[in-house]
């Protein structure tokens, strides 16, 4: 009896001691990495109100819409334009006189806060897309995106939030149900 529980005790110890160093070592190739939960900058009501005065602007992520252009018999000048070797290609910035505007047909973008986290969604006349979704400490969270609606799921253990964004037969509606 004395005998199988030093087995025991010994295997334990080993084991033990190989799971820990087996996790800090991999602990400390990770802590470094791009596997960091992002992190999200909390809004307070100063920028919301600031925010909804303001005309919307391009951000650094969105590109602006394609112009139609329009054939004519005169060259203009970008399109006879030719590129320098010592002038980087690529996309210029817009002038400061003209109003940048977001790609596609942005609505509404509007905020949900919820027990679970928070989404954000930008709310067209006839469709809308999602912004972000991010959950709150201790919550996990699943999105599904359809042609006619989106739901975000925020859960904890039993606990779980729902916020669900339809436009099937109308404008968009934003729902949100706790179960």
């Amino acid at each position: 009896m004395r005998r199988g529980l030093v087995h025991v005790l010994a295997w334990t110890l080993a084991t033990g001691a190989a799971v820990t160093l087996s996790w800090w070592g991999v602990h400390t190739v990770m802590a470094g990495t791009a596997y960091d939960p992002p992190r999200a900058l909390p809004l307070t009501a100063g920028d919301a109100k600031v925010r909804d005065s303001e005309p919307p602007t391009a951000s650094a992520t969105s590109r602006p819409a394609p112009t139609p252009t329009r054939p004519s018999s005169t060259p203009s000048p970008s399109s006879s334009r030719t590129t320098d070797s010592r002038e980087p290609a690529g996309p210029t910035a817009p002038s400061p006189s003209s109003p940048a505007t977001p790609a596609g047909p942005s609505g509404e973008v509007k905020s949900y806060d919820t027990d679970g986290g928070r989404v954000v969604f930008d709310l067209g006349r006839t469709s809308a897309s999602l912004v972000s979704a991010t959950p709150g400490a201790g919550w996990s969270m699943q999105v599904w995106k359809t042609e006619s609606w989106i739901r975000v799921e925020f859960a904890s253990g039993a606990d779980r939030v729902s916020v669900f964004c339809t436009w099937h037969d109308g404008p968009p509606r934003v729902e949100i149900g706790t179960y």
